[in-house]
């Protein structure tokens, strides 16, 4: 019996009577692991959806961008990004740390096709490969359990008009973005923030 599907996913299997498929999907493209056209495909990608549950079960879903690559594929059961300067409320992240339950979702709108990961993440401050990430301010790592392609059939066709400036490109320096300088943020940013006004 898989452990992969459960009563749920099962129900609506039998009741579409698509359990046999769901069987051979299981049997052919679900891996444990990340293979070469995986690797390629993953870090190819400046973006990425992450799902994320609190401790309760509630979840939160999360965009991910940066350069192309900047998800990295360390091993074949290991993958790690960066966790830069966001709004502040480490809804993902904090999830990340009480409950650890991930899935990554990689999509290609140009050419369509995408990708699903899943596993358990850790934040790390592991020097070497922080340090490629300038303004990173840690990385999420994450022990990979399930890695398999999706239908692409309904993806919609996207071209890319311009990647954000707000990646950080050192030595350029990164703009704030507008919402830190509103009234009411200016004053209860960090410390150290650029865009504070007491600066």
């Amino acid at each position: 019996m898989s452990d992969f599907y459960h009563e749920g996913s099962r129900e609506l299997q039998d009741r579409f009577d698509t359990r046999r498929l769901a069987d051979r999907i299981e049997q052919r493209l679900v891996s444990d692991h990340i293979g070469d056209a995986d690797r390629a495909f993953i870090e190819a990608r400046d973006m990425f959806f992450l799902a994320t549950t609190d401790e309760d079960g509630q979840p939160a879903c999360s965009y991910k961008g940066g350069d192309p690559g900047f998800v990295r594929v360390l091993d074949e059961k290991t993958l790690a990004f960066p966790n830069y300067d966001g709004n502040g409320m480490y809804l993902s992240m904090g999830n990340v740390i009480v409950t650890r339950k991930v899935g990554l979702l990689f999509i290609d709108f140009e050419s369509p096709s995408r990708l699903r990961v899943s596993g358990e993440a850790s934040l790390s401050d592991e020097g070497a490969l922080l340090r490629q990430f300038p303004e990173a301010q840690f990385m999420v790592r994450i022990a990979v359990t399930h890695v398999f392609p999706n239908c692409p059939r309904y993806i919609h066709r996207y071209a890319r008009v311009e990647r954000s400036r707000f990646v950080p490109h050192p030595p350029e320096a990164t703009p704030v973005p507008n919402w830190k300088k509103s009234d009411w943020a200016c004053d209860v940013l960090p410390t150290e923030d650029p865009a504070r006004t007491d600066r």
